[in-house]
């Protein structure tokens, strides 16, 4: 099916995991098991087809260098678990705006001279997705650059929390122009945030009655010491997994500090304090350690091949099945196992849901309908699956 050309805005620690786990799988057997991918091939798309061809970055470490080299320069600080060769792609001068904020000011010197041509080089390269890896908080830079994106036609994956696939202004704009949209702020393969939904949504299953909780995360990694100044709310993707309100006052979920030793791991605790049968007290505690950017590097690599199929099919807006499923904070929340079901579906063809979400009525509740696909016995499947009719 050809390559998927990808571009990246912020070579941190995200972009170093998915630039070396895209090296590291190029190799994957298909028909085995592979640790660390839930899909070797994604709808006729390999790992290995996933192809960096430009990247962006306001570091002046790391402007002008060869992607391979610049994904391993300071402040990076994530897992090397793979060399990589020279892309022959240089990490070209961004756009500042917001995305330096006073912590990270404090470790990082913007680069001299002006800001790139993103629009010529994202066209210059037959660019297909573009990933935003830019540091938590950097709302008017997203917003700068997503012009960018529709203006240069090209898929985005929002892989951080400021909200572009959720609100309607942003995903009309992307349906209006045929774009497809995936976002936003991406989850972990086995994070914090999936742990403690998958857990909330056992309680609520059980028939144990959720009344407190929280959700404690630190590490040492950028996005953390850059949070210390700014906050990421993420109680809606734990409590959507209930059909009851808890208080403000009983939930806690998010970043708890910055602890400069632990580089790239992530540390979380989890405490959940409920009721079962007799209301009887039943209390869970847990801790998870992780190295957070290989943690969703997996399923970044699931939503940049999941955005290329919606180009190939003609979907623009809000992929929601895949944003249901990859995102912390999708338009839609569904339960996981839900979503995932959803997404084997889109991959498959049997739900093409995009476009204005207009028919949105709250969260976990669509009057969306699945587009169906007009089949032709004379072409094979991946041709029949660019015949769409609404």
């Amino acid at each position: 099916m050809g390559k998927i050309n990808v571009a990246i805005i912020g070579v941190g620690n995200c972009a170093s995991s998915l630039v070396q786990g895209v090296q590291f799988y190029r190799k994957a057997k298909e028909d085995e098991f592979i640790p660390g991918l839930m899909h070797v091939n994604l709808g006729g798309y390999h790992v290995s087809d996933i192809n960096f061809v430009a990247a962006f970055d306001v570091d002046k470490n790391k402007v002008g260098k060869d992607i391979a080299e610049a994904i391993f320069t300071a402040p990076n600080n994530t897992f090397k678990f793979s060399d990589v060769p020279n892309t022959g792609v240089k990490v070209a001068r961004g756009m500042t705006h917001d995305g330096l904020g006073k912590y990270l000011s404090q470790v990082i010197t913007k680069a001299p001279g002006p800001t790139a041509n993103i629009v010529g080089i994202l066209n210059e390269t037959k660019t297909d997705v573009v990933i935003n890896f830019l540091p938590v908080g950097s709302e008017e830079a997203t917003k700068w650059y997503i012009e960018q994106v529709l203006a240069a036609r090209c898929g985005l994956v929002n892989c951080i929390p400021v909200f572009i696939a959720r609100e309607p202004y942003w995903y009309n704009r992307f349906s209006e122009s045929g774009l497809p949209v995936v976002g936003d702020d991406i989850k972990s393969q086995v994070g914090a945030t999936i742990t403690h939904r998958v857990l909330t949504r056992l309680f609520r299953e059980r028939g144990v009655k959720l009344e407190r909780t929280y959700q404690l995360n630190f590490g040492g990694n950028t996005d953390f010491y850059n949070m210390l100044e700014r906050e990421r709310p993420q109680t809606n993707a734990v409590t959507s997994q209930l059909d009851y309100e808890l208080p403000p006052d009983d939930i806690h979920v998010g970043p708890s500090d910055y602890v400069p030793w632990l580089d790239d791991r992530k540390y979380c605790y989890i405490r959940m304090e409920g009721r079962t049968f007799g209301d009887v007290p039943l209390n869970l505690e847990m801790k998870l350690e992780v190295w957070d950017s290989p943690n969703s590097a997996g399923v970044v690599i699931d939503a940049i091949r999941c955005c290329k199929l919606a180009r190939d099919r003609g979907i623009g807006g809000t992929i929601v099945a895949p944003s249901a499923y990859f995102m912390k904070s999708p338009p839609i929340q569904y339960s996981d196992d839900e979503a995932r079901r959803r997404v084997e579906e889109f991959i498959t063809g049997l739900e093409q849901q995009g476009g204005p979400l207009a028919s949105l009525t709250c969260p976990g509740k669509s009057r969306l309908k699945p587009r169906k696909i007009r089949q032709n016995k004379k072409t094979d499947r991946s041709s029949r699956l660019k015949t769409i009719r609404l």
